[in-house]
């Protein structure tokens, strides 16, 4: 296996999720040239890509479908399960905290917090959603290492430097900020506004083209 770029590294999940989409019918193998068809990329780029997750491509055979899902859920980290907080309990907040599907990709969110008291208590599904007073003993006592930031972009680096303060190491951030933080602290940004602007622009482009 080889290294990885962040870009190869980002299209994995896609390619998790398209090999999972095939129906058994269709064998128990998958080439890199039907996956590059399938996802509209360069055979090469695939082969590439895969070389990083996985050593057990054959040629004119390609890979046992079965095995390459397990190495990429390997890879990713879907195998090891990691707990995570949210801090914003507003829509977007709730929304990720009662999705359940996180699970299939190894992420327990243990609970949401919010400086409102009026949306403290408990979702449906049996999720905390907690006072911020309470944040700093829960992070410490779970020992939880990864925060998800659904706050407003003016509350950001504040709760951001405090869930450092209290042990996160990596930060998932859907604030519309960029965030200062330490060496040794990975902050993955999650910026809406940015791809719905690339989405309004693919649009545009492919209109004018009808």
């Amino acid at each position: 296996m080889s290294a990885i770029s962040k870009a190869a590294f980002a299209r994995l999940p896609a390619y998790l999720n398209y090999l999972k989409s095939i129906p058994e019918e269709n064998g128990p193998y998958v080439s890199a040239t039907s996956i590059a068809a399938a996802m509209n990329l360069g055979d090469v780029q695939v082969r590439k890509d895969l070389a990083a997750v996985s050593g057990s491509g054959k040629p004119k055979v390609g890979y046992v479908l079965t095995t390459l899902i397990s190495e990429l859920e390997d890879y990713l980290g879907y195998h090891d399960v990691d707990d995570a907080v949210i801090v914003g309990a507003g829509k977007l907040g709730i929304a990720l905290l009662e999705y359940s599907g996180f699970a299939n990709y190894g992420l327990n969110i243990l609970a949401a917090f919010d400086e409102n008291r009026a949306v403290t208590g408990t979702t449906p599904d049996g999720k905390k959603i907690l006072h911020m007073s309470l944040f700093d003993s829960f992070v410490r006592k779970t020992g939880v290492k990864m925060g998800i930031l659904t706050v407003p972009a003016e509350s950001a680096q504040q709760v951001c430097d405090r869930m450092i303060e209290n042990g996160i190491l990596a930060i998932l951030n859907f604030a519309p900020v960029h965030l200062e933080t330490p060496e040794g602290i990975l902050v993955q940004d999650e910026n809406m506004a940015t791809a719905l602007a690339a989405l309004s622009t693919h649009l545009k482009e492919r209109m004018q083209n009808v």
